[in-house]
C-alpha cells in the first residue's frame, strides 16, 4: 500500500511515535482555538483560571475563551483580568451538568480546535501551546495535559497572571502538598500511552483538546452522564479511530483535592461506574450481571433478511454466551410501508413475516442496510445466516480480538463462505486513512492487524450451510442469496457508500 505524502500519518494502535511535534516556542501556530470552560459556582477559582489563561504563549489573536455558567445563582461574572477574547454564556434550559454545559459552549465555538478546561485549573503559560503543537500535525488526535492537585491556597488573580507569565507556576504553591494524579503514573508506565490497549481510560482530566471535525463526528458530550462524562466521551472518540496523546509538559494545577478522596468517594465511584457500565461495553468488569440489557451493546451482528435460516440465525445470536448483543437485519423493509397485511403467496410475504417476528424485539434492529460504522458498539460481526453462531462463538472471537489486539478476524466457513468480526475503532481509523483505491482491510492490517482462521476454532461443530437442509416454504428463504463476498469486499462497499 503506497501512501500519499499529503495524507494523514498512519499510526498503529496508539503508538504515535511517527509524529514529530515542534519544540515549544520554535514554531508558528495557525489553527484557531476555542477554550470552553464549564463552570458552576466558584467565582474566585474561575478568576484564577482566567488569569492564567491571559498569560498563555499560544497567540491571543487565534484564541477565544467561552465560559459557560451552568446555572450559578447569583450568576457568574467575567473578571477584569482575562484573555482578550473572552465571553460568558448561560447553559440553556433546566438541565445541568458539565456535559450539557460543554455542549452549550461548543455550539457557539468558532475555533478549529476545541479545548475543554475546567474552571478550577491554573495552567502553565505553555499549556495550550504544548497541546496545540500536536493538533497542527493531523486531525485525529486527542491531546491532554498533566495536572497536580492541591488544597486551595490563598491567591490573587494578579499574582497568578504575573507568576504564570514568568513561567514560574509551581512557585505559587511553594510549601503546599502537590498531589500527582494516578493517570500521570499510568501514562508514564505505558510509555506515554503508546503501549496502552485502552488509552481512552486515562482521558479523564479536565484539560483536553481535539479538532472540531473529530468532535462533530462523535456528537459532543452525553448530557445524561452526570459523572464520568469525560471517560464516556473519550470512549466514543476511540471508536471513531482517534489517537490519544498525553503531553505532561502541558502542566497545570487543579485547585482542590479529587472527589475520590472526599467524604463520599465510594458513592462517587459507584455513580461513575453505573454510567460507564451502560455506555462503555469494553468495561467488561462492570457487566457481570447476566441477562441484562445495556444502552450500548458489545457486538452488532449483521444478517441479510433474504438468506436461508434467518430466524434461526437471529435466535442463535441472541442466545450467545455474550448477553450484550444486538442483531441488525438488513432488508427491503421500506417496501412493506403501508401494507397492513400480506397474504400467503405474496412476493413480500416472507419479508412481512420476518418483520412481524422481530419488529418489537428491542435487541433486533430492522434497517435497509448496515450503517457504515457500528459506533459506539465496539465490534461488528457479519456472516451468512446459513451458518448460525454457536453459543460461545462471539465470546471466543472477541476474546481473540482483544488478546491479540486485532482489527479484524476473518473466519473461513464450510462451503467457501466467510464471516468476519471487525473492531469499530479499526474500521473508522481505516476510513480516515485510506487513499483512493486502498483496500480497507489492508489499512486495518497496517493499523491493527488482520487474522484469518478456520471455522473449527470458533464453531465447535462447524457444519455445512443450512441451504443443504430441507427448505422451508417461504418466498424469502427460497430467493437466491447474493454470492458471499470475498473478505474485505463488504467493507469496500461500505466506504463507497460513505
Amino acid at each position: 500500500m503506497v501512501r500519499s505524502m499529503t495524507r494523514r500519518p498512519l499510526i498503529r494502535h496508539n503508538d504515535y511515535s511517527p509524529l514529530d511535534p515542534p519544540a515549544v516556542g520554535a514554531w508558528e501556530p495557525s489553527l484557531t482555538l476555542s477554550v470552553v470552560i464549564p463552570a458552576y459556582g466558584g467565582q474566585h477559582r474561575l478568576d484564577l483560571t482566567l488569569a492564567a489563561l491571559a498569560a498563555q504563549t499560544y497567540p491571543a489573536t487565534l484564541t477565544e475563551v467561552i465560559v459557560v455558567d451552568d446555572g450559578t445563582e447569583p450568576p457568574l461574572r467575567l473578571p477584569a483580568l482575562k484573555p482578550e477574547n473572552t465571553r460568558m454564556v448561560r447553559a440553556p434550559g433546566d438541565r445541568r451538568g458539565a456535559g450539557h454545559a460543554m455542549n452549550a459552549g461548543i455550539a457557539c465555538a468558532e475555533g478549529e480546535v476545541v479545548q475543554r478546561l475546567d474552571a478550577d485549573m491554573v495552567t502553565h503559560r505553555e499549556h495550550l501551546e504544548s497541546l496545540l503543537r500536536w493538533q497542527h500535525l493531523t486531525d485525529y488526535l486527542v491531546t491532554y495535559g498533566g495536572k497536580k492537585f492541591v488544597a486551595e491556597p490563598v491567591l490573587r488573580p494578579g499574582e497568578v497572571f504575573e507568576t504564570v507569565a514568568k513561567g514560574e507556576l509551581e512557585s505559587l504553591f511553594a510549601g503546599s502538598d502537590l498531589i500527582s494524579s494516578s493517570t500521570e503514573e499510568t501514562i508514564r508506565r505505558l510509555d506515554g500511552l503508546r503501549a496502552s490497549r485502552n488509552p481512552y481510560q486515562t482521558c479523564t482530566g479536565p484539560t483536553v483538546s481535539l479538532r472540531r471535525t473529530l468532535l462533530d463526528r462523535v456528537g459532543g458530550f452525553d448530557p445524561e452522564v452526570l459523572r464520568g462524562q469525560d471517560t464516556e466521551f473519550a470512549y466514543r472518540l476511540a471508536q471513531e479511530g482517534a489517537v490519544f496523546v498525553p503531553d505532561l509538559d502541558a502542566r497545570a494545577v487543579h485547585l482542590g483535592l479529587p472527589a475520590q478522596r472526599g467524604e463520599h468517594r465510594q458513592d462517587v465511584v459507584r455513580l461513575v461506574e453505573t454510567y460507564l457500565a451502560q455506555r462503555v461495553p469494553l468495561r467488561r468488569d462492570l457487566r457481570k450481571e447476566r441477562g441484562r440489557g445495556w444502552a450500548v451493546p458489545y457486538v452488532d451482528v449483521v444478517y441479510a433478511a433474504d438468506g436461508e435460516g434467518v430466524r434461526e440465525a437471529v435466535a442463535a445470536a441472541l442466545a450467545s454466551t455474550l448477553s450484550d448483543v444486538r442483531v441488525t437485519l438488513t432488508g427491503a423493509w421500506a417496501s412493506l410501508h403501508g401494507l397492513q397485511g400480506v397474504a400467503p403467496g405474496h412476493e413480500r410475504f416472507g419479508l412481512f413475516v420476518l418483520r412481524e417476528a422481530f419488529r418489537r424485539d428491542p435487541r433486533v434492529r430492522l434497517a435497509a442496510d448496515a450503517d457504515a460504522s457500528a459506533a459506539p458498539i465496539p465490534f461488528r460481526f457479519t456472516g451468512p445466516a446459513g451458518h448460525p453462531l454457536a453459543p460461545g462463538t462471539l465470546e471466543a472471537m472477541t476474546k481473540a480480538m482483544t488478546e491479540e489486539r486485532l482489527g479484524m478476524l476473518i473466519v473461513r466457513l464450510p462451503g467457501g463462505a466467510a464471516a468476519s468480526l471487525v473492531r469499530t475503532e479499526a474500521l473508522n481509523r481505516a476510513r480516515l486513512l485510506a487513499d483512493a483505491g486502498d483496500e480497507l482491510d489492508s489499512v486495518i492490517e497496517a493499523t491493527h492487524g488482520v487474522r484469518h482462521a478456520d471455522a473449527a476454532e470458533f464453531w465447535p461443530s462447524a457444519r455445512e450451510p443450512a441451504a443443504t437442509e430441507p427448505a422451508v416454504s417461504n418466498p424469502v428463504q427460497e430467493a437466491q442469496p447474493e454470492p458471499e463476498p470475498e473478505p474485505g469486499s463488504r467493507l469496500r462497499r461500505i466506504i463507497r457508500r460513505r
